[in-house]
């Protein structure tokens, strides 16, 4: 059985492309919050090693909803192949989880 909730992740290397993707996906109530940090990364691409900093945005979805948020993210992230990476939450703050069934209710588990 899949968890009910889970973290779905994605970057970006600007802060203006990271807010953009976070209002649409919290608009499209495809995420209940989203939080935005600056990180660096390290990666292959192309065959050669590359470093830059981006942006990480970590959403907090219903499971059910992870393939529409992949559609979504798709259709307007700046990347050839972007990172969208779902990580399932096993447990959480009864209240929080509440909160998260609440505010994604147009999208059922």
């Amino acid at each position: 059985m899949s968890a009910e909730f889970s973290i779905a992740i994605t970057t970006v290397n600007t802060r203006e492309q990271a807010e953009r993707l976070a209002a649409a996906m919290l608009e499209q109530r495809l995420a209940a919050c989203i939080q935005i940090a600056m990180v660096d990364s390290r990666y292959v691409w192309k065959g050669a090693v590359q470093s830059q900093a981006e942006f990480q945005l970590q959403m907090k979805i219903r499971s059910s909803a992870f393939d529409a948020l992949c559609t979504a993210l798709r259709a307007i992230h700046p990347y050839e192949t972007p990172e969208i990476i779902k990580v399932e939450i096993s447990g959480g703050d009864a209240a929080y989880l509440s909160w998260m069934r609440d505010v994604t209710s147009s999208h059922p588990a």
